[in-house]
């Protein structure tokens, strides 16, 4: 198992530049004061294809050999990481391959064709993303890019809270929410380098709490299909990512669709920014944990915004 370094971080930074937004950092008034903390909003939903995986996926496909390029990149994605690896894909002129499974949202399923993107669908586990998958790449000789446990798609997440530490002095904490868990370990692997003081919490929804029980276990524990409405936090760790999670995160705290579904609504009416549930799973551990955070400069990373603006989740609540 490769673990990517500082360097490859550093390289990543160098390769994708031309092709993802520097992103910006807001803040808000309001929501600071509701926490008590002092908050700083890096949001990658407003990157290229509205998600911080167009860092990862960028890096994979421009750093292969022209022989490798050749027969495409495939993947399997809820779909964040596949509209993303589309994205790059499109931009070196290559074929994508994608599984995704048949309850992804729609608006993800969208993107992945607007970019070019060629959809297999699967059911929606953890099993037959990856039993169908095999065939799909069997079939097409493409270069598996693994979502997350991908020695180059973490060097390229790292990317985003390079940007942070340079557009932020200061900062006490950085949270991100935790999936299978490639933003957290590309800020692991920056932080612990460039701002080793700086203490990393994951967010997890209660439902889909696989990572805080591994955290707690001390090793991986995979769940095949959790219910949430976080939909790009369904799937569990792999080995490189709980490397990064077991060295370097402080903490993984969680939260109820409920508080997820709040936290959500609350930025899109406070800071009038668009965001998916999977991004408002920070705000909602911070909401309920503020003794954790109160009075700390708090990096808060807003991992995506592609949402299907038809089935916002307040309103069927």
């Amino acid at each position: 198992m490769y673990i990517p370094t500082l360097d490859d971080m550093l390289a990543a930074h160098e390769r994708i530049k031309p092709y993802v937004h520097r992103t910006p950092v807001l803040t808000s008034t309001f929501l600071d004061e509701l926490t008590g903390a002092k908050l700083f909003f890096k949001c990658e939903n407003f990157q290229k294809a509205g998600v911080f995986k167009a860092r990862g996926a960028s890096n994979a496909v421009f750093g292969l050999t022209d022989a490798m390029a050749s027969k495409g990149v495939a993947t399997h994605s809820s779909g964040n990481h596949a509209l993303s690896l589309s994205y790059a894909a499109g931009r070196r002129g290559i074929p994508c391959h994608v599984v995704m499974p048949r309850t992804a949202p729609q608006a993800k399923k969208d993107a992945v064709i607007g970019y070019g993107g060629i959809i297999t669908e699967c059911e929606p586990s953890t099993s037959s993303r990856e039993a169908v998958f095999a065939k799909v790449q069997a079939a097409t000789g493409a270069e598996f890019v693994h979502p997350y446990n991908d020695p180059r798609v973490i060097a390229g997440q790292g990317t985003c809270s390079r940007e942070l530490i340079e557009q932020v002095e200061g900062l006490d904490a950085v949270i991100a929410p935790i999936g299978g868990g490639g933003m957290i370990s590309g800020t692991c692997l920056t932080l612990s380098n460039l701002a080793p003081d700086v203490k990393i919490y994951a967010a997890e929804p209660d439902q889909a709490d696989d990572a805080a029980r591994s955290f707690r276990a001390g090793h991986i524990i995979a769940d095949d299909a959790p219910d949430t409405v976080a939909d790009g936090l369904k799937v569990p760790l792999k080995e490189l990512t709980w490397h990064f999670v077991s060295n370097h995160v402080t903490d993984i705290l969680t939260c109820s669709e409920q508080e997820i579904i709040d936290a959500m609504k609350l930025i899109w009416k406070r800071m009038k920014i668009v965001m998916e549930p999977s991004s408002a799973v920070p705000l909602a551990t911070i909401l309920k944990n503020k003794d954790t955070f109160a009075g700390k400069r708090v990096g808060v990373i807003i991992t995506g915004g592609n949402v299907d603006l038809d089935l916002l989740p307040w309103l069927n609540t």
